[in-house]
């Protein structure tokens, strides 16, 4: 059985013709994949001529060089780390720390364990804690005595002097901080020799 030359030349042809109507289909697919790509990863207009120009001249190693030197990120997965990275700094942030010493606590302590600091005081009516510059309860709606005029409105004065409670013109009278009389100051003068 001999073959005819003129079959096999026509298909060689056919066969070198679906060869490079194969090549040029993927040297076109992958001119256009490195557009798309290059497009999801950059936001340079420069960047989006040059990587398909890279691949459209050189071809296969064209692409592998892009490969190698596109963007590691696409911009939606670097959103979405940057959306996890607030998250998680918003939820370091949240946790409540003490004023005195930098230490975080539970919102539920009224004293810093480490430096003792007054984190928060108890309503006398209801029980619940309540931030220090409120002067009003948010759980029950009664007024702290021992009030400091300076952070209440007009309304909240008189209604303070409906009730009777006794109102602190002066932060520092009736203060926690500060004795009430002189009697009550132990400087240690017995200690020291003259």
């Amino acid at each position: 059985m001999t073959i005819d030359p003129t079959y096999l030349n026509k298909l060689i042809l056919v066969l070198t013709g679906f060869g490079g109507a194969f090549l040029a289909a993927l040297w076109v697919s992958s001119v256009i994949w490195t557009y798309r790509d290059i497009k999801s990863r950059a936001r340079d207009n420069l960047v989006f001529i040059l990587a398909p120009l890279l691949v459209a001249v050189l071809s296969l190693p064209g692409l592998l060089i892009y490969l190698v030197l596109r963007p590691q990120f696409t911009l939606e997965e670097e959103y979405q780390k940057t959306l996890e990275e607030e998250a998680l700094l918003q939820a370091i942030e949240d946790l409540p720390v003490c004023p005195g010493c930098e230490r975080k606590i539970e919102s539920d302590w009224q004293l810093c364990p480490n430096c003792h600091t007054k984190l928060r005081k108890t309503c006398q009516n209801c029980g619940n804690l309540m931030e220090l510059p409120w002067n009003v309860c948010p759980f029950c709606a009664t007024l702290e005595y021992g009030l400091r005029t300076e952070d209440m409105n007009q309304f909240e004065q008189l209604e303070a002097k409906k009730e009777n409670i006794e109102i602190d013109t002066d932060p520092l009278v009736g203060s926690d901080h500060m004795p009430s009389d002189n009697n009550d100051l132990d400087l240690g003068t017995d200690d020291i020799e003259q």
